[in-house]
């Protein structure tokens, strides 16, 4: 058996788990006058950012980090609300697709400038309390996290351009980067 944990990994851990239970809420409650959840923005965005307004549900599953089952509720959910919806994909017909509709496109509009401002608030403006890039600083520890969780996700890549971590933009070359990313803002616009 390993040796405990200690008192400094016990601190960061249980930080951690803290940023990872309260951040979620705090989101939802900021997005809570756009009509969507924290997750439900990321989905959304995930569809702007991507071509044609739409994605597999199995790419957005791996681009949100969530699991099948999570995706197919919460794109049924999205679906009743006339955001998204659902088509064979023409290039494989067992799988599906999730498409932007213009309602989910207006959603993420309004759900954007809330996001973007809760998070520089409830994340962001802490950083600026650490020497040096903070934001840096968190990409590099997240990505750090997230290698550890998923080791057998290819998140370094050796091909120009394209994204480490299925969450990350398509345009950070040169840089380590993750499937979870976000679009840079000139392709989102």
């Amino acid at each position: 058996m390993s040796p405990s944990l200690s008192h400094p990994e016990r601190v960061a851990i249980a930080r951690l788990h803290a940023i990872l239970e309260l951040l979620p809420t705090a989101l939802d409650k900021r997005l809570g006058d756009a009509g969507v959840t924290a997750f439900e923005h990321t989905l959304l965005s995930a569809l702007a950012e991507h071509e044609a307004r739409r994605m597999r549900l199995s790419e957005l599953a791996r681009k949100t980090n969530a699991t099948l089952p999570r995706i197919s509720r919460v794109a049924t959910s999205l679906e009743k609300r006339g955001l998204i919806e659902r088509t064979p994909c023409p290039e494989d017909g067992r799988a599906t697709n999730a498409v932007l509709t213009d309602a989910g496109a207006n959603a993420h509009e309004r759900s954007r400038g809330l996001y973007d401002d809760a998070v520089r608030e409830l994340v962001l403006s802490g950083l600026t309390q650490l020497p040096g890039d903070g934001v840096t600083q968190l990409s590099d520890l997240t990505l750090a996290v997230l290698t550890s969780l998923d080791p057998d996700h290819p998140r370094a890549t050796d091909a120009p351009g394209e994204p480490a971590c299925a969450a990350d933009p398509a345009d950070k070359i040169d840089q380590t980067t993750c499937a979870a990313d976000p679009a840079p803002e000139s392709l989102s616009a």
